[in-house]
């Protein structure tokens, strides 16, 4: 059914396709009529930052901006759904177009910049709304017009309000498309901004008792170097897990493309081995001592099963959910498992 599904949507304009995708998802699960979509959830639990996932499949942040669809999005097989990116205040994002399908290569090239309703938007549709039974993450950002050295206050502000509607909370200083945003991810800038969130987390861990842990999401575009001081500063602060990786800003595997020179962030099959590449040098940094999320470029069992291997404990789908649909939530699941036991 997905096949039809998708040749009517890819007639739209990307965005509309989005939304359009989404309203009709959401009507069908209100509705109880998903069945013809989705698959039975593969059940294989597996416990990572203290959490136990029903599978290690999960949904992206970005597809679910503002939390108006991830009970739909869940009931397709996910173990976890990661909705976001989250602003603390509403903004528009940036200006039209800014998503492009790259259909022949299987990618997307996205420059959105955080559009968003605000938090309080997301966090009453959780709290209200909630029927998933998996796991629930929530990715937090800062606005664009915050400047960068007040980007604590923003990324606090998110904390306090989704704490206690998260299973998990992202911290996202990886998104090429809110300027200076990334360079959050090196040196002081990054001591600062996470010795920071981890003592509010420990502050609001005490005051709820109870403990929501914290990962952090990082750009495909590091060296080997970079990578490494990263691991150290995510270990050495107390960050509960990584996630490898968001976006890249290269375009390698896209050349000659029509929208080759669209800036923004490009995902799919292109970023695949980006991807791969920074978790084989995260896990042996890590050494076990932190938990990675693989996301990148999975569009097969095999390539969910290679980040497994690769030293990920759990996975995340983006834009090969987008050309694939639910079908490639169970074929994951199913590398991954295979993973597992191999």
């Amino acid at each position: 059914m997905y096949s039809l599904a998708r040749a009517i949507l890819f007639k739209l304009d990307p965005e509309t396709s989005h939304h359009v995708s989404l309203d009709w998802l959401g009507a069908l699960e209100r509705l109880k009529l998903l069945g013809g979509f989705a698959s039975k959830r593969i059940n294989n639990p597996v416990e990572v930052m203290g959490l136990t996932f029903p599978n290690p499949v999960g949904l992206a942040a970005g597809l679910d901006k503002n939390g108006d669809y991830f009970n739909a999005l869940g009931s397709l097989g996910f173990g976890f759904v990661e909705i976001g990116t989250i602003t603390p205040l509403a903004q528009a994002g940036n200006p039209k177009p800014r998503l492009f399908r790259l259909t022949e290569q299987q990618a997307i090239i996205n420059r959105m910049g955080f559009n968003n309703k605000g938090v309080k938007h997301l966090v009453e549709q959780v709290k209200k709304k909630r029927r998933f039974e998996g796991i629930l993450g929530i990715n937090i950002g800062k606005n664009k017009l915050t400047p960068d050295e007040n980007a604590l206050d923003d990324y606090i502000h998110c904390l306090d309000a989704a704490y206690d509607y998260a299973d998990y909370i992202t911290v996202n200083i990886s998104s090429p498309n809110t300027p200076g945003l990334r360079s959050l991810q090196f040196g002081e800038a990054l001591n600062i901004l996470l010795a920071g969130i981890k003592r509010r987390q420990g502050e609001l861990a005490q005051s709820r008792d109870r403990y929501v842990p914290i990962a952090v999401k990082i750009a495909p575009d590091m060296t080997d170097e970079e990578l490494t001081e990263t691991a150290n500063t995510l270990l050495a602060q107390g960050i509960d897990a990584v996630i490898a990786t968001n976006t890249t800003i290269s375009r390698e595997g896209v050349e000659g493309s029509a929208f080759e020179q669209e800036a923004g962030g490009l995902s799919g099959v292109p970023v695949r081995d980006k991807s791969t590449h920074a978790i084989k040098v995260l896990s042996q940094v890590l050494a076990g001592k932190m938990p990675i999320i693989g996301v990148g470029g999975i569009s097969s069992a095999h390539d969910a099963a290679e980040k497994i291997k690769a030293g990920a404990s759990l996975v995340q789908l983006y834009s090969g959910f987008i050309y694939q649909g639910p079908a490639l939530v169970r074929e994951a699941a199913k590398g991954c498992l295979e993973a597992q036991v191999g």
